[in-house]
């Protein structure tokens, strides 16, 4: 009934204005979710992006124009959505345009490219097997890259339709215009050159010539050689009085121009190129090479402009800038070279200002978004091995200073590593989740990403050359494992054991005793120095590495000459000592901040270290709580009500109802751990060079803050408003996402709220014909300005899932909120008086139509939360208890076409979300292969048990046909290559069953589809029809 079996399609294509957006909300999720600046993407976004392409125009049975413009129209959603973001550490506008200028052409050219290697491989097969007959499959592959390149310029075209959502945010006005006025440059001296009139080059005026995001658009795409510049010439590109104002207009000269004609790099040209973006790929390479060949001036200022407009707004090549910033991080031994040093000594300026320039949260966002993530992890690992072995050749300069010292390149290396990972959780806490907890890594997994990199670039070179990304190698093609820095692995292992356990004692002679007794003669020695210290702490605190006033001797103020990788190895035992005394008395509060200031100043990559510990302690609970007065400890207090109540705002904005959480009369306290760390990270300022050591402490203190209880993030909270208030906005939207951390029925209630504000009301007639609203869901404008900031609930949804820690609580609520609103949608439909919804197929169309975006939006909000975990759950788990449970007595009466179509979204819930994951392709890694093959030929082991009666379903027996028979029926016209992955027995069973439900063509469909193995049961079949 849902589910033409002869041509295999469904009743209704999503090519109508009323679910245009909703057919395609997978787009919109997937790009949204991975603007989330607190996870950092280890895949590309432009390979997931490749497999969300395909899936969705299979499944929506759409023409390449309709998949193509559907993904420009959620791309431009996604730069409106925040055109004026607010202040804070996530990534801003950058981000979202390199998403829609830089990943989406780079998926559309996969998408094109895949067709081309398929073309390329049938020609070749035609030489190679002679045969005459490939010549025809040969012709129709060449039609088809024709057809998806029609698709391409079609949809560009008709981008121009959507003008709401083509104007350009201020930031990037200038760059639209400057598109503009190319392309009527291009047509002013393509029409000169015709008349024969002599013309200079295209100008590079910023005058006002009316661009918008269309232009930015098609101009990502040329340079990519999607489409050419014949798209100069479209109607109404470029208005004819911007072409006549730009054949008199003065033409100005880049600076890049002046670069690449040998100007030197002084200031000003330093300047000009770091505030504007290369144009060409050119450009960059002679920037490159300067960075590694030139003068130590040269290298420093050539790093700091690849890191700057080129990086974060040369979407026409960013690409190519992103491998080149991560090259630079691995400089190659120069010829001959044979210093009793490293070579990457020689190279310290330029990697400093590498890291400054690379360590805003957008720049590391952006390379994420690439999934350069694990190529990263690969070169920083031999520089923090290097640099943290060094000894400092003075201690009397702070590593802050301007000229870079060897702590501070270690540092600034150091906390860049530990940063792509969450370091600070311990390895009992991931193997509980899987081994990974809602998407969280390890330093181990992003190791064997990296070199499963290099083993698909290798194979790849092998067969083709003619990828320009291929072209150019980020890394050493050469594995790299832990074990191959000693030092590091050292402190990795240390690191995993302070956190998994309390310390062991150390003996008075143990080398790291010695180092960790000079560490608290140093901050000591601040403490006194400063005037600090408190009646009560006149002596050094006392623990398992210190020692009497007496032994510290003239050393007091001196810093000690150590290797980083010493000093850190000691710190625990240091922030043991001083934290005891501080719990028993014996150091002031005060003290004990200042001697951590003075540690983190003396060595900055120490603070990796004090968050590892911290966060261990308060997991231990062992802790007293502090007295948050502003006397000992600051207090929040000026800020905490208004914290609390725009808290409360946002949550009941989204129909989230949480207990009050003011502390009431009592006194607000912290633990003693959560206390001192939030008392240190004030205490930095927030300066860009700083970055990169913000960017490791904001999610390191959220975490621990997640360990406590509930009033522990507003009181932190109010802490860092009072400090930053531009930020006020963004602390009150992390606190209210901290909700549903551990609160099951938080969660509940937002994911309704999800279902709610895109398909409406369960409780209103309109439901079956109400538009669904992507805007509604994700909100229009996320930044706009108000009393109190406003998120819609998919909004706060997906900027929340990554830290909910009972993930198959979330699929257990979006399976049952799925099945609700199907079953809803059928009983509007079968409830309603309209005689023009009940006379037609057309009219059950609809509400298939309506169960579909119900599962799409389950299927998305599933992925988005854990990706192939969760979808492993719902495979495993989720689904056949849904099968199992019976719910007629809590139904009550329900109609037959409620039954059906809440078997059919659930299947097409099934079908979508491991499409998603995997794709419907047959060419995927083999880890993967593996993976899928297990997963659906266990589901499908289970469906074709319970047809033979070996399984005592619960479900209604309508909604079990309609599951099944949907199921199948998508997999056969959709992903065909799952079929061949599943065993030919377990096929012959399921075709058995639905030849007893009279869906013979189904069954036949699906044997035909299974390989050799289920030719005999093809042949059984026929025989039987027949």
């Amino acid at each position: 009934m849902l589910i033409d079996t002869k041509s295999l399609r469904p009743m209704r294509s999503c090519n109508s204005e009323s679910s245009w957006s909703s057919c395609w909300l997978s787009f919109d999720i997937f790009m949204e979710n991975s603007m989330d600046g607190k996870q950092l993407p280890v895949t590309s976004a432009i390979i997931v992006l490749t497999r969300i392409i395909t899936t969705l125009r299979v499944l929506n049975r759409a023409s390449w124009q309709e998949t193509f413009l559907a993904l420009w129209l959620s791309a431009l959603r996604l730069v409106q959505r925040e055109r004026d973001p607010p202040e804070g550490p996530l990534p801003h506008l950058e981000a979202r345009l390199g998403i829609l200028l830089s990943i989406v052409p780079l998926a559309i050219a996969n998408v094109l490219a895949e067709q081309a290697n398929i073309q390329l491989s049938t020609l070749q097969g035609s030489k190679t097997s002679g045969s005459i007959e490939t010549g025809c499959g040969h012709g129709m592959e060449e039609k088809s890259l024709a057809s998806k390149k029609e698709g391409l310029v079609s949809s560009l075209q008709a981008l121009g339709n959507f003008s709401a959502l083509l104007c350009p945010p201020a930031s990037v006005a200038c760059e639209a215009n400057n598109a503009a006025a190319k392309a009527a440059s291009f047509i002013s001296v393509s029409k000169n050159m015709k008349d024969g009139i002599c013309s200079g080059s295209p100008s590079e005026t910023l005058l006002n010539s009316g661009g918008n995001m269309r232009h930015l658009i098609v101009e990502a795409c040329i340079a990519r050689n999607l489409i050419d510049t014949s798209a100069y010439y479209w109607p109404g590109y470029v208005s004819a009085s911007v072409i006549a104002v730009n054949e008199f207009s003065p033409v100005q000269k880049s600076p890049w121009s002046m670069f690449m004609e040998g100007a030197p790099l002084n200031g000003s040209l330093v300047n000009l190129l770091f505030s504007t973006p290369a144009s060409s790929l050119a450009e960059i390479e002679k920037l490159y090479h300067i960075a590694l060949t030139g003068s130590a001036e040269e290298r420093s200022a050539a790093a700091k402009i690849l890191c700057g407009a080129s990086l974060a707004r040369g979407w026409n090549i960013q690409e190519h800038v992103v491998r080149f910033v991560v090259k630079l991080l691995s400089p190659p031994i120069p010829p001959g070279y044979t210093g009793p040093r490293s070579h990457l000594v020689d190279h310290m300026p330029m990697l400093t200002a590498i890291f400054f320039g690379a360590s805003s949260v957008d720049t590391v966002h952006i390379l994420s978004l690439h999934g350069l993530v694990p190529d990263v992890v690969a070169s920083l690992m031999p520089l923090c091995e290097v640099f943290g072995s060094l000894v400092p050749t003075s201690s009397s300069k702070s590593s802050t200073g301007d000229e870079p010292s060897v702590y501070m390149v270690f540092s600034c290396a150091f906390l860049f590593l530990v940063r792509l990972w969450k370091f600070y959780r311990s390895p009992h806490e991931l193997c509980l989740s899987g081994g990974t907890l809602a998407g969280e890594l390890t330093l181990e997994y992003l190791l064997l990403l990296h070199n499963s990199h290099i083993a698909s670039r290798t194979s790849a070179a092998q067969s083709e050359r003619n990828s320009n990304l291929d072209q150019l190698d980020t890394v050493s093609d050469d594995p790299i494992y832990i074990d191959h820095f000693p030092k590091l692995r050292a402190w990795y292992c240390q690191n995993k054991t302070c956190i998994a356990s309390t310390l062991s004692g150390l003996c008075s002679g143990n080398p790291v005793h010695q180092v960790a007794n000079k560490i608290l003669s140093m901050i000591y020695s601040k403490m006194t120095k400063t005037g600090a210290s408190s009646s009560n702490s006149s002596t050094p605190p006392s623990g398992s590495a210190s020692e009497s006033p007496a032994c510290i001797g003239e050393d007091a103020y001196q810093r000690p000459m150590l290797p980083a990788w010493e000093v850190l190895e000691a710190i625990p035992f240091v922030l043991e000592a001083i934290l005891s005394a501080c719990a028993y008395g014996r150091l002031s509060s005060r003290d004990l901040i200042t001697g951590l200031r003075e540690l983190v100043d003396f060595l900055p990559a120490s603070i990796a270290t004090i968050i590892s510990y911290f966060s261990a302690e308060i997991s231990r609970g062992i802790w007293k709580a502090v007295p948050m007065n502003g006397t000992d400890w600051p207090s929040p207090a000026p800020m905490l009500p208004s914290i609390e109540s725009e808290i409360k705002e946002i949550l009941a904005a989204v129909g989230v109802s949480v207990p009050c959480c003011s502390a009431g009369t009592s006194p607000l306290t912290l633990p003693l751990p959560v206390a001192v760390l939030v008392s240190l990270t004030i205490t930095f300022k927030l300066t860009k060079s700083l970055d990169y050591i913000h960017a490791v402490i904001g999610p390191a203190l959220e975490n621990c803050a997640a360990g406590c209880s509930w009033p522990c993030i507003p009181i932190i909270g109010s802490l860092w408003a009072q400090k930053v208030r531009r930020w006020h906005d963004f602390i009150v939207v992390s606190c209210s996402r901290s909700v549903f951390w551990k609160n099951q029925e938080a969660v509940s209630q937002l994911l309704r709220s999800c279902f709610t504000s895109f398909l409406g009301s369960l409780h209103v007639s309109s439901l079956l014909t109400n538009q669904s609203s992507v805007n509604n869901l994700l909100g229009s404008d996320v930044a706009a300005r108000a009393v109190c900031p406003s998120l819609a609930p998919g909004y706060l949804y997906l900027r929340s899932c990554r830290t909910i820690h009972n993930v198959q609580h979330v699929n257990d609520v979006i399976v049952g909120l799925v099945a609700e609103f199907a079953r809803e949608a059928a009983a509007k439909w079968a409830s309603s008086d309209l005689p023009r919804l009940k006379s037609s197929q057309a009219s059950l169309s609809l509400a298939t139509s309506k169960a579909r975006e119900v599962a799409s939006l389950g299927a998305s909000l599933l992925c988005a939360t854990a990706g192939l975990q969760v979808v492993q759950e719902l495979y495993r788990e989720t689904i056949p208890t849904w099968l199992l449970s019976s719910r007629d007595e809590k139904l009550g009466k329900v109609s037959a076409v409620a039954h059906i179509m809440e078997g059919y979204a659930m299947a097409y819930m099934w079908v979508l979300s491991g499409g998603l994951i995997w794709g419907f392709e047959a060419k995927m890694p083999s880890w993967a292969v593996s993976r899928r093959r297990y997963l659906i030929g266990t589901h499908f082991e289970y469906l074709s048990r319970a047809l033979e009666g070996n399984i005592k379903l619960g479900c209604d027996p309508a909604t079990w046909r309609a599951y099944v028979s949907c199921l199948v029926g998508l997999v056969v016209s959709s992903a065909p290559a799952w079929i061949q992955e599943v065993k030919p027995e377990t096929l012959r069973k399921l075709a058995s069953g639905l030849r007893g439900w009279h869906e013979c063509e189904l069954a036949l469909s699906l044997l035909e589809r299974g390989g050799i193995g289920s030719i005999p049961s093809v042949m059984e079949l026929l025989h039987v029809i027949n």
